[in-house]
């Protein structure tokens, strides 16, 4: 494993982080896997050097932070061993003012998350996307004052536009108030939108990049390619529990765009590695990308995205994988 810096600040987190949105409950969704389920692939990647875990308190619906701080619990033996991150804004329940990022419900929130986690604070505190009914003012001063008491030592960001990312960090910056330190943004070799402004955005502020989906929901592993399931039957890590329940992969990819999962299939083939590792390698190589968040519900896959970081490709190699692209809309500023 290896260990870097997220953006400009001096949190050392491992290059890969667990995200544990796979773990909670069937009532959920029915790819979730309980606490009996996720304890093996959680050990796995901690034994493998991971430090960085990624939760939300929207996930099976607060089951996910429970179990993550169970498991984190059993597996380290202190608290700052581990990066624990955690996200607000999604429903949590029936009311008006439980979801969104008005201080009253930025309050309540990081106490119900600390409460399920079992701990007395996060290390990075991220907004679940932008906040439609929320002045960007109130949102700051609410989550600065949640890292002033200690409850969380860094803020992050989801998904959202360029402008909106912009505008939060200067808001914060003019007001002498808490900046992100990091963007999770949806990237990966099937969507690469985020290149154009985003990214480089990041990079210019000093904010860490921790994708989501770096294997496009399964579709850079072959598990949602047609005939998947016997290309499951000859490589069982290309199957996923997912692959066959995950309606929102349909919204963000469409199988017009496989032709580069055609390139990347058969470069895989050629070096003799799982797609899923070259396409992670692809994704590491990226500039300002810290640490993509990967989904397990194998361990085999924890060992497919912690064997990406010893792939070099080559200059050649990623062309051939980036030339199918085609430019598309935006997709996944939205939960």
């Amino acid at each position: 494993m290896r260990y870097v810096r997220l953006g400009n600040s001096g949190l050392q987190v491992s290059r890969i982080c667990l995200g544990m949105m796979s773990y909670g409950s069937k009532a959920w969704r029915d790819w979730v896997l309980d606490e009996h389920g996720a304890e093996p692939i959680v050990r796995r990647a901690v034994e493998e050097g991971v430090i960085f875990f990624d939760t939300a308190d929207v996930y099976s619906l607060g089951e996910s932070e429970r179990i993550t701080g169970r498991l984190l619990t059993k597996f380290f033996a202190h608290r700052d061993d581990y990066v624990l991150a955690t996200k607000l804004n999604s429903p949590m329940g029936e009311g008006p003012n439980d979801r969104g990022l008005s201080r009253k419900h930025v309050m309540a929130a990081i106490d119900a998350s600390l409460k399920r986690l079992g701990t007395d604070h996060v290390d990075l505190y991220q907004i679940h996307r932008w906040g439609d009914t929320t002045p960007i003012e109130e949102t700051l001063h609410a989550l600065a004052d949640v890292v002033h008491a200690g409850k969380a030592r860094y803020l992050g960001a989801i998904s959202m536009y360029a402008w909106q990312f912009a505008k939060a960090q200067y808001t914060a910056r003019l007001h002498g108030l808490t900046e992100f330190i990091a963007m999770q943004n949806h990237y990966n070799l099937l969507y690469r939108e985020e290149e154009r402004e985003m990214i480089p955005l990041c990079q210019d502020l000093g904010v860490g990049i921790i994708p989501w989906s770096p294997l496009a929901r399964g579709r850079l592993t072959r598990s949602r390619r047609p005939h998947a399931d016997a290309a499951a039957a000859r490589d069982p890590r290309s199957a996923t529990i997912r692959a066959g329940s995950d309606a929102l992969a349909e919204d963000l990819y469409q199988d017009a765009e496989m032709g580069t999962v055609d390139v990347l299939v058969s470069l895989a083939g050629e070096r003799e590695l799982p797609p899923a590792q070259v396409a992670l390698a692809w994704l590491l190589g990226k500039v300002g990308v810290t640490a993509p968040i990967i989904g397990a519900t194998n361990w085999r896959h924890v060992d497919d995205a912690v064997g990406a970081l010893d792939i070099e490709l080559t200059e050649e190699e990623v062309k051939r994988l980036e030339r199918p692209y085609r430019p598309m809309e935006v997709r996944g500023q939205s939960r």
